[in-house]
C-alpha cells in the first residue's frame, strides 16, 4: 500500500498545531506556506482531518485549526485512516478458481474461493495478508503525535524545532 503524502503533510501539520494555545487556531495559509504547498491542497487534508475529530476548526478571517484531541489520543492510523479513508491494503481476488486443475471443473463449490471475501477466511494468501494488515494497523495505533514531537526533539537540531515553533506562535498573535 503506497499512501499520498497528504498523510506526510497532515502528520507534520499536526505537530505543529501542538504548541498552539486552547484558546488561539493556526490558519491554512501559515501551515502551507510553512511547508511549501498550496493551501487547496492542505485544505483537503484538513477537511478530512476535521471530518474525523481530530482538529477542530475555527471560522472567518481570523479562523484556523487546532487539535481537537490530547497528542497523545491522536495516533497515526487515525490521520492515515481520516486522510486516505478505510480501505484493506490486500484484497483477494479469488484467482484459484482460474486454476488449470479448476477450469472446466462444474462443482462451483470445488473452486469458489468466495471465504477470502470474509473476514473469516480460509485462503492461506488472504490471512497472511489479514495478518500483516492487522500488525502494521496496530504499530501505527500505538505511534502518536505525542510521540512524534519527541521524536523530532531527540533527532532534529533544536535550533530547527525552536524556530518552527517560534513561526507559528508569532503567527498565531496575529
Amino acid at each position: 500500500m503506497k499512501y499520498s503524502v497528504m498523510v506526510e503533510y497532515a502528520l507534520h501539520s499536526l505537530v505543529y498545531l501542538i504548541d498552539v494555545p486552547s484558546d488561539e487556531v493556526i490558519g491554512i495559509k501559515e501551515l502551507s506556506e510553512f511547508q511549501g504547498l498550496s493551501e487547496t491542497y492542505l485544505s483537503k487534508a484538513f477537511g478530512k482531518l476535521s471530518k474525523a475529530k481530530i482538529v477542530s476548526s475555527v471560522p472567518g478571517v481570523n479562523g484556523g485549526y487546532k487539535l481537537a484531541k490530547a497528542p497523545e489520543e491522536i495516533s497515526f492510523w487515525d490521520v492515515i485512516e481520516a486522510v486516505e479513508g478505510v480501505k484493506p491494503i490486500f484484497q483477494c481476488k479469488n484467482i484459484l478458481s482460474n486454476n488449470l486443475m479448476y477450469v472446466g471443473k462444474e462443482e462451483k463449490e470445488d473452486r469458489d474461493c468466495s471465504s477470502c471475501i470474509s473476514g473469516n477466511s480460509t485462503c492461506t494468501i488472504n490471512l497472511v495478508m489479514l495478518e500483516a494488515e492487522q500488525q502494521m494497523r496496530e504499530y501505527l495505533r500505538n505511534k502518536t503525535i505525542a510521540w512524534l514531537d519527541e521524536e523530532l526533539d531527540r533527532v532534529l537540531p533544536k535550533k530547527i524545532r525552536v524556530d518552527s515553533r517560534e513561526y507559528f506562535k508569532d503567527k498565531s498573535l496575529k
